[in-house]
């Protein structure tokens, strides 16, 4: 029997048509996907299956009702978690369950079996706010207020976006014993892993169904947009960048585990990282009351180096990012960044790196252009070279027609791909990245590595976390974070070799469930 029929579906806004003639099908009790690029329609189709979006043409079924004429009993039969979380963060983790409940005329003791397996693991923390959780916990709670109401359809726009590799596999697993119980759920994900949980999948590319099948035959007909080849490793700069203040240039390396001091080549094997210096860390502690986010660490980066900075969602990833931008202060320790103390002188840090947030960091009701000379200015950069710098930039990620668009209509991998080179326009000697590609598809991903290579060319040391164990292994570096304290540190392939393990996958998931404290 189909829980949801799709024939048709047409949606448009203004010149972009968004869904163009979509059909498929989904059995009941089935886990179907819903996958493709940025853009292909994914989150239309989301938004009109639960009844939030009317479609320009054709029709849609959900458990039997027409999401058009039967919007009121579709409401009552279906869950949904959107792209973006959407718990209230002021609300208590217990308020939020609440409020969902009452929304759909339950209580929480009602549907409290349905949730059970799922809300036990956070309940403890029933009195914390939800802008105070960690990205797995946040999902877990999200979840739980989708399903308060005991529906039979589950609508999940990227649910994973931005948590951790384990958190991941927890809240598949989840999904999986919610299928046991018969609910039909429909998921969009850029993580392969996940597509391929999936019972049966649908490609959606500029608004139109170009394959449903397995997840094992779709990815391998599209291979080309779902496994793409590699970004190609940067390679020794053809003239040697110019030496820091107070440094020279070598182009010497050495890896080492025991010596994270070093200059490395990596996994690209790019001889282009010097051994000055850039960020120098030693015994940095950041505490909050009794609890210690970043417990203890020590290490340095050199020059024109791409460094991963891994950890599970509350390991103290961010809170140490926070202390090496001059965004908050250490309790105790030492830092230095592009010669700089990140006690006494981090106004002066902020002016010589960039950083790109977590959160799109760009202004979406300006234009591109607007948030490119905005940036530049706060950076200190002249409005001549401003110009001719970005006549360059847009014609480099192709971007000159979309000069005057407003940035909030971009798709997300244009946005991040925007933001990043904005990061970098001032030529920063280190940028940071706080999970830059966090729900981009896998081809956008590819484009965004290839320009953080070309940034390390130039000399500009990249310090990045991400939760795409993919983009680990492009890294020269890598150090995971467990509990506040660095648990490993070195090449992938010295990590790979020190945990043995066959890929940075299974040495995240290694180290990461060593973690012993609590949220």
């Amino acid at each position: 029997m189909d829980a949801i029929i799709v024939n048709r579906v047409s949606k448009s806004y203004g010149r972009v048509q968004a869904l163009d003639e979509v059909s498929f099908c989904v059995d009941k009790g089935e886990v179907f996907g819903l996958i493709g690029p940025d853009g292909a329609g994914k989150t239309s189709m989301f938004r009109i299956l639960c009844t939030l979006l009317l479609p320009d043409a054709g029709t849609a079924m959900v458990d039997g009702f027409d999401v058009v004429k039967q919007m009121r009993q579709v409401r009552c039969r279906v869950g949904y978690m959107p792209g973006k979380f959407s718990l209230y963060q002021d609300l208590t983790v217990e308020e939020n369950l609440q409020f969902f409940a009452t929304l759909f005329g339950t209580t929480v003791e009602e549907g409290y079996d349905s949730i059970r397996a799922i809300y036990q693991q956070i309940e403890r923390f029933k009195d914390r706010r939800a802008g105070a959780l960690s990205g797995g916990m946040k999902q877990k709670l999200a979840l739980s207020c989708a399903l308060v109401h005991q529906p039979s359809v589950l609508f999940l726009d990227e649910p994973t976006t931005g948590v951790d590799p384990v958190s991941r596999k927890e809240l598949w697993e989840m999904l999986l014993m919610l299928k046991e119980r018969g609910i039909t759920i429909v998921a969009s994900t850029p993580y392969l892993d996940e597509v391929r949980c999936c019972d049966r999948v649908a490609f959606l590319d500029h608004g139109r169904v170009r394959g449903i099948d397995t997840p094992a035959a779709i990815l391998t007909e599209f291979a080309d947009i779902f496994n793409p080849a590699p970004p190609k490793a940067p390679t020794a700069p053809s003239a040697p960048p110019s030496p820091p203040e107070g440094g020279t240039i070598d182009s010497t390396t050495s890896k080492t585990i025991e010596a994270p001091s070093g200059a490395v080549g990596g996994a690209s094997g790019a001889l282009r990282a010097s051994p000055s210096p850039v960020i120098e860390v030693s015994h940095l502690v950041k505490a909050f009351g009794d609890f210690r986010a970043v417990d203890d660490i020590s290490f340095s980066v050199k020059k024109g180096e791409i460094f991963g900075f891994l950890g599970a969602n509350g390991a103290g990833k961010t809170t140490a990012m926070h202390m090496l931008t001059g965004l908050n202060q250490p309790t105790s320790g030492t830092g230095r960044v592009v010669g700089f103390d990140i006690r006494t002188e981090y106004e002066q840090i902020k002016k010589h790196i960039g950083y790109m947030s977590q959160k799109f960091s760009l202004y979406e009701d300006l234009t591109v252009a607007e948030n490119i000379r905005l940036f530049a200015g706060i950076y200190g950069m002249k409005s001549e070279e401003i110009k001719a710098k970005t006549d360059e930039l847009l014609r480099s990620l192709k971007f000159e027609e979309h000069r005057d668009d407003l940035v909030g209509s971009l798709p997300l991998g244009w946005k991040q791909k925007l933001a990043f080179s904005v990061s970098i326009f001032h030529e920063p000697g280190v940028v940071f990245l706080d999970e830059p590609t966090g729900g981009v598809d896998p081809a956008t991903r590819r484009q965004f590595w290839e320009l953080i290579y070309d940034a390390a060319r130039r000399g500009i040391t990249v310090f990045v976390t991400t939760h795409y164990m993919d983009e680990a292994e492009y890294c020269d570096r890598i150090s995971v974070m467990v509990d506040g304290k660095i648990k490993a540190m070195g090449t992938p392939e010295e990590l790979k070799q020190q945990c043995h393990q066959p890929d940075m996958d299974h040495v995240f998931t290694y180290l990461a469930r060593q973690a012993t404290r609590k949220e």
